[in-house]
């Protein structure tokens, strides 16, 4: 490429012209345009003259700005322009080093002698330019390198440089943390000046120190409380309160100082956000003061009327801090609150909704989801979506610990499936089977909502509640024995609509069917008298009055008639359909109600309806073997194969013969016991750490890996692949298996070697079973559906809201909570005390502040002179005890994991007099040297031990 020449520098193209070109050029030209203007610059770039190169430098950093184009390769051009006499072509070089350079910059080390040489000028532009570049890029080397130019700077006579470099100071320390030592002093003098922006400045840069370690900048409580009582600038004071803050905690004596003048603050100032800054320092670093946490909650409620957007979502902030230790301040503005919840912004409502769920408890948990449901309706999808999710998770917290009534909640989770924004399917999903694991006493009320979502056709054609209606099936199937009415539930899982379900939910419908199928087949049999009833377990038959018996509890004879006529339409949808119609007539003998809405069903299991059912789930289940889903067509087979097997062994007209044989009855009535005995045991929950509890047998090596595999089974020969897909003679030569005949009248059962082996694993494992007694409870039905007509009327919000969180007592349940199950493995919230880490400057900081000649005290606290001293914890003393706790704790923890099955447990004393040892179990070190105390700490970090503060006298 030809040099530069002078008629190039002639013509060259300013900052402005590149800007017109971008805009006269449409967006498809606008990349040639930018690509010939990037040959330009790196052309111009290196040029020797001083003004060309400024002006291709100020060009790249513009695109470099707007359109992040790397400028790496002008890294060296900016060092170059940076030793340019000039000011401008200075100003030019600074702002691009600003911008492009990075602690990986090469060429950084070029520039140290050039900022040391501007930062010594006489002219205060070139000092500032000089220390605005130093506060973006400084690196630990040139931290180190310009701290004592720094230092001088702190004392400059000119104010706008002293100002910079009281801001630099924060970059520097950060980055070379010794340099603390050196401009600290100076740093703290500043507090004291005459000019208040001086001031500002050097108390915005204390706070930040502040926020990282609170502990080293206790000794300046004095100084600090003089600003917040003198001041008259509203940032300083917000910045003030926010180091008070911080300080408050550590000591509270000084809490008890400061109180009363940041309660005057709240009083007389009119300026919005001191005033939410004093409301948030007393909310959250001085609760322990009821006076000025009321003052509070007063200036709290101004906030929340007022039309403002911005001071209504800053008093819910204020709220929503003080609320974990001050509920009543909620409670008092609950109108406000649930007001709310219909505001315009999103940020509000977000807010409000946060408030509401943190008055949650056992004794309002309904009210407020009622109320919640209900604003849901009428609101955006997405606030919609939230508040569900925020219901969820508040009522699931610790396994339903606010949860009461299990029959309220189950109907509210089905009400919340069915509003149309709904998008929290699998949530629901996951709480629905959850609760019908955990809460025996809630499965008919589960059964009835899952039937209900199940016969609803509109769910199915949403794809966010295709879970919600999987849970519904298996619930469904798996506690079938207390459905109202089985033939509504197979006319439910074989509706046509049916086919918009992904394959996997289909599975989980066509094994739900196969329950249910087995379930009436079984209580068919029953109801003949062809098994014997008193061989059957109780779940075979619900303890319900009038359920598949002649008689009920009180020897009343129920005279309900039913007619039962089946419908059949193959040719609808995937499952096909069919529909079952029952008229009843006809009440019972004695003038009770049955136990359920419907009806009993104990004359609705007849030939007919039996021989129908059949057919029907035959002729629905027939098309599913083609198809291309493994699960599905696996499952449909097994239905298959099942009525394929029971149909021509049932009695009378399911053979189409006038009479059957007993022997043909029995057969199928020990076939059905048989398929019923597989689903007869219930699914209890699982902890998630009972795999560790089982102890490893001994003797027992387990490996990670299973790479020689081969050595250890060398005498074994497995199967090849191709014997699995094209059969082998391994296979052939093995006996078929075929399915049991049951030809004698004995009850089949396990095997004597297989009953020996479960009851010993029992006695060595007792701990690890959930208990197989069963306790039957009834419990009161959920909450009166006729609320749900009240929705969207105004007036019954309107009163809600005004009964909503009254303090009440705790209501008196007729019956006990029903049982939940809970496992080791559940998550529980515990509250935690969680401390910020260790900052490096924390023991530089000491050092100066307190000074080193002052040796560690390790009482809690002293007295001289009749007074208090004022001691003050270290952070590193802090850390180390809670390092020693958690050590503690997690060895006691292992220790609880590897002997949880043990009965007893052997504590360790903490200590016994005379043992040598500390409390925390370490070693004690000998004492060292001076001259070894002098190495450790010249080469020790700088987490010195904290010392002892002098008394301020403003304490006292």
């Amino acid at each position: 490429m030809a040099g530069f020449s002078v008629m190039d520098s002639l013509f060259q193209r300013t900052l402005d012209d590149l800007i017109k070109g971008l805009r006269l050029h449409l967006t498809g030209e606008s990349s040639s345009f930018l690509s010939k203007a990037l040959d330009e610059i790196r052309r111009e770039a290196k040029s020797t003259d001083p003004d060309t190169k400024s002006t291709a430098l100020l060009k790249l950093t513009y695109l470099s700005s707007l359109y992040f184009y790397d400028m790496s390769f002008a890294a060296f051009h900016v060092v170059e322009l940076l030793s340019s006499t000039r000011f401008s072509h200075k100003k030019v070089a600074y702002h691009a080093a600003s911008h492009s350079f990075h602690d990986s910059t090469p060429v950084l080390v070029l520039i140290t002698h050039q900022l040391r040489k501007d930062l010594a000028s006489s002219n205060e532009f070139e000092v500032s330019l000089a220390l605005e570049c130093l506060s973006r890029i400084a690196t630990v080397d040139l931290a180190r390198d310009l701290s004592q130019q720094c230092f001088t700077l702190l004392a400059s006579a000119k104010m706008m440089v002293r100002k910079k470099a009281t801001i630099v100071v924060l970059r520097v320390f950060d980055k070379y943390p010794d340099s603390v030592g050196v401009c600290f002093k100076r740093l703290v003098e500043n507090l004291d000046s005459s000019d208040s922006q001086l001031v500002a400045v050097a108390v915005g840069v204390l706070c930040e120190l502040a926020m990282k370690d609170p502990g080293s900048y206790l000794p300046l409580a004095p100084e600090f409380y003089k600003i917040l009582v003198d001041s008259k600038n509203n940032w300083v004071l917000i910045k003030v309160l926010k180091i008070f803050a911080k300080l408050a905690p550590l000591e509270p004596r000084l809490a008890k100082r400061v109180v009363e003048p940041i309660c005057e603050h709240m009083r007389r100032t009119g300026a919005k956000s001191l005033l939410f800054e004093c409301i948030r320092t007393v909310v959250g670093s001085l609760s322990d003061y009821d006076h000025a946490v009321r003052l509070a909650v007063v200036k709290i409620r101004e906030m929340l009327v007022d039309d403002d957007p911005n001071l209504k979502y800053l008093g819910l902030q204020a709220l929503s801090v003080v609320a974990p230790k001050h509920l009543w301040a909620v409670v008092e503005n609950k109108e406000a609150v649930i007001n709310s919840l219909s505001d315009v912004d999103p940020n509000i409502k977000l807010e409000s909704l946060r408030l509401v769920m943190a008055m949650v408890s056992e004794s309002n948990v309904a009210e407020i989801c009622r109320v919640l449901v209900n604003y849901a309706l009428k609101s955006d999808p997405e606030f919609c979506n939230l508040t569900l999710g925020s219901i969820l998770s508040t009522c699931c917290r610790n396994v339903y610990e606010i949860i009461i009534d299990f029959d309220w909640y189950v109907s509210l989770l089905g009400e919340m499936s069915r509003m149309p924004h709904c998008q929290k399917g699998e949530e629901i999903e996951k709480q629905l089977i959850d609760i019908g694991l955990r809460v025996k006493d809630v499965r008919p009320e589960l059964v009835r909502v899952s039937c209900d979502l199940l016969i609803d056709p509109a769910l199915l054609g949403n794809p966010f509640l295709h879970r919600i209606l999987s849970a519904a099936a298996w619930l469904s199937g798996e506690y079938v024995e207390f459905s109202v009415n089985p033939f509504e539930l197979m006319e439910a899982l074989f509706q046509p609509r049916t086919s918009l379900l992904p394959p996997l939910i289909k599975a989980i419908y066509i094994q739900s069917a196969f329950k249910v199928l087995i379930f009436c087949l079984n209580s068919y049999l029953l109801q003949r008298g062809n098994a014997a009833s008193s061989s059957y377990p109780d779940k075979l038959v619900p303890d319900v009055p009038g359920l598949f018996s002649q008689q009920d509890s009180t020897g009343c004879s129920d005279l309900a008639s039913s007619d039962a006529s089946v419908h059949a339409k193959p040719d609808e949808g995937l499952f096909g359909s069919f529909s079952v119609e029952f008229g009843r007539e006809g009440t019972s003998t004695c003038g009770q109600a049955p136990a359920f809405a419907s009806a009993s069903l104990k004359d609705d299991f007849t030939h007919e309806c039996i021989t129908n059912l059949l057919n029907r789930v035959e002729l629905a289940v027939v098309p599913l073997t083609g198809s291309y889903d493994v699960e599905i067509i696996e499952r449909a087979r097994n239905v298959l194969c099942f009525i394929e097997l029971i149909k021509p062994q049932m009695p009378e007209c399911l053979v189409q013969k006038e009479e059957s044989s007993d022997r043909e009855e029995v057969e199928a009535s020990k076939i059905v016991k048989f398929m019923h005995d597989a689903f007869l045991n219930d699914l209890g929950p699982v902890s998630v750490c009972a795999q560790e509890r089982v102890s490893v047998p001994d003797g027992l090596v387990l490996v990670e890996n299973l790479e020689d595999l081969e050595t250890i089974c060398g005498d074994v020969q497995l199967p090849s692949l191709n014997s699995f897909a094209h059969g082998s003679s391994h296979f052939e030569e093995m006996p078929s298996v075929s399915i049991p005949t049951f030809q004698s009248n004995e009850e089949p059962g396990p095997s004597n070697e297989s009953t020996s082996l479960l009851v010993e694993h029992r006695k060595q494992h007792d701990l690890y079973y959930l208990p197989a007694e069963k306790k039957d409870g009834d419990y009161p039905l959920a909450n009166d559906p006729q609320l749900q007509a009240n929705a969207n009327d105004d007036k019954y919000l309107a009163k809600l809201t005004e009964q909503l969180l009254v303090p009440k007592k705790k209501p008196t349940h007729a019956k006990p909570r029903p049982v939940v199950v809970k496992l080791d493995g559940d998550e529980v919230r515990v509250a935690t005390d969680r401390r910020p880490q260790e900052d490096l400057l924390s023991g530089t900081v000491r050092d100066v502040l307190l000074g080193s000649e002052t040796e560690p005290t390790t009482k809690s606290s002293t007295k001289r002179k009749g007074k208090e001293k004022l001691n003050v914890k270290s952070a590193t003393e802090i850390k180390a005890g809670d390092v020693e706790k958690q050590d503690l704790g997690n060895s006691s923890l292992r220790k609880s994991k590897h002997h949880s099955h043990s009965k007893g447990r052997r504590h360790r004393s903490p200590g016994k007099k005379g043992d040598e040892r500390p409390e925390n179990g370490q070693k004690v070190k000998p004492k060292s040297s001076g001259r070894h105390k002098a190495r450790q700490r010249a080469d020790a970090p700088l987490n010195v031990v904290s010392q002892t503060p002098v008394i301020p006298d403003f304490l006292l």
